[in-house]
């Protein structure tokens, strides 16, 4: 054979946006870790993962789940950070107690700077994904850590203690969040009744933003959640303001679920069409 002509060194000048996931893994592709690194690669960032769980699970719902150990985690984690390096976080289903320290303990060791937390608590289908003492550690340990955290109504109303939570009550849990120790939050309004839609930011600052939006007619959600984190995580990456990467997130989802609202993908609440528009890789200097 003859020997292959040795090739040009090439010197380095762009890196990728690094987006590392902290969550539990999806069997159906539609929400999770499997929904983060779809969303993270079509918004041109380098995607990464700490797996916590692993789930059996489909459109339908979860049929069991099965945790791996926190030790693991943390080697996860460590393995990727000093090698790779993280600009932005996104946590989602941490199943307990343990695993929620894991987390905190690496968030102060690594310093990551921008973190945000879905707490993830109810899947699509009404199951309950973690126990009343993880909530609470969850609140306790990772609420003062996270950049943003991004909990749906139904995850409001449990973190709170309420038996529901309306279009009225919005700024007053947000502001009671605060109250607990999440530095900015971000109430998602899907679950609001009706055709209409809001969304509320409360700032640090204690700035409130708002969108309102009509609902799109689809019950391809599944992962909605999760994608939204994972988009917001990428923006913040890629060096948005926070308010600004909320709003790019929210586009983006919206975007997806108007793209898969007609598709049949299982037989329950199917997924978003997350390459609905996928963007090439971000180069960010060195």
């Amino acid at each position: 054979m003859t020997p292959k002509e040795p090739q040009p060194d090439i010197v380095p000048t762009a890196r990728y946006a690094r987006v590392l996931s902290i969550a539990g893994s999806d069997s159906g592709g539609g929400a999770g870790i499997q929904a983060d690194l779809k969303t993270i690669a079509a918004l041109g960032c380098y995607g990464m993962t700490a797996i916590t769980a692993i789930t059996a699970q489909n459109t339908l719902g979860v049929r069991a789940i099965h945790a791996l150990p926190p030790e693991l985690l943390a080697q996860q984690i460590d393995a990727v950070v000093e090698d790779i390096g993280v600009d932005a976080v996104k946590i989602g289903m941490l199943h307990d107690e343990g695993v929620v320290q894991v987390v905190a303990n690496a968030i102060r060791r690594h310093r990551f700077a921008q973190v945000v937390l879905d707490p993830v608590m109810v899947a699509s289908s009404g199951d309950k994904l973690i126990t009343a003492s993880t909530v609470d550690r969850l609140v306790d340990t990772l609420f003062p850590l996270a950049t943003l955290i991004t909990p749906n109504l139904d995850e409001t109303a449990w973190l709170l203690r309420l038996n529901a939570i309306d279009a009225d009550a919005l700024e007053g849990a947000a502001n009671r969040l605060h109250d607990l120790g999440a530095h900015a939050v971000l109430l998602k309004g899907g679950h609001l009744c009706g055709p209409q839609l809001t969304d509320l930011l409360r700032l640090p600052d204690g700035r409130l933003l708002r969108w309102e939006a009509t609902r799109i007619p689809t019950r391809n959600t599944h992962g909605t959640g999760c994608s939204l984190s994972s988009a917001i995580a990428c923006h913040l990456a890629l060096g948005a303001p926070l308010a600004e990467a909320v709003a790019l997130g929210r586009d983006y989802v919206r975007q997806a679920l108007r793209a898969g609202a007609d598709m049949q993908l299982g037989h329950g609440h199917g997924p978003l069409d997350h390459g609905h528009a996928p963007r090439a890789t971000r180069r960010l200097p060195l």
